[in-house]
């Protein structure tokens, strides 16, 4: 009996092509070898970040698989756009880049499509606990890796940037709410050593 693909091999290769873009797309921050830190990165440390937090009590009762798969996803529309930091991005910026991402992701063979789809669709509503802890690390990962660079390369927003950024993402969580705390102690210590440093 033939088998039958759900997705050919070149269906298969054609997306991974697409979203290779991603390791060689960069992000505004720096890495701490001070290299410019690409999208690929942040994804997957960013789900990396929802692998840890599986065992903690908290949320033993969520689906982390698929909050995985939602970080590994959630920028993939910068395959198209690049990326644009938060404080430069636009409402058109955004809406650009989802009509872009949706018209790629409807090119899918059917199964993968329909997945995607409706990992994107819990994404935007941000209803459930899975979108909700997916977006919270989306954004303390980026705050852990500008603690990361040398504080050279932050801009002067930054400084305040820094400590209040995704607050209000981390607010359901208990668990998030104190490492965005821990995150917050590291920032401030770092900005305190910063002028010390340029003191002497």
């Amino acid at each position: 009996m033939q088998k039958i693909f759900m997705m050919t091999p070149h269906d298969f290769l054609n997306i991974l092509s697409r979203a290779a873009i991603l390791k060689t797309t960069p992000r505004h921050c720096y890495t701490q070898d001070n290299r410019r830190e690409s999208v690929a990165d942040h994804s997957w440390r960013t789900a990396l970040m929802a692998m840890l937090l599986s065992g903690e009590p908290e949320f033993e009762d969520i689906d982390m698989d698929r909050v995985i798969r939602m970080c590994l996803i959630h920028d993939l529309g910068e395959a198209f756009t690049g990326d644009i930091p938060t404080f430069e991005k636009t409402a058109s910026d955004a809406r650009k880049e989802d009509i872009l991402f949706g018209n790629w992701v409807a090119s899918f063979p059917a199964a993968q499509r329909d997945e995607w789809q409706k990992l994107l669709n819990e994404m935007n509503k941000m209803e459930t606990r899975e979108a909700k802890t997916y977006k919270a690390l989306d954004k303390l990962e980026a705050v852990v890796s500008h603690n990361e660079s040398d504080i050279s390369t932050w801009l002067p927003l930054e400084y305040d940037l820094q400590l209040t950024y995704g607050k209000e993402n981390v607010q359901f969580s208990k668990y998030l709410t104190a490492l965005s705390r821990c995150i917050d102690e590291w920032t401030k210590n770092k900005i305190k050593d910063s002028q010390r440093d340029a003191e002497t």
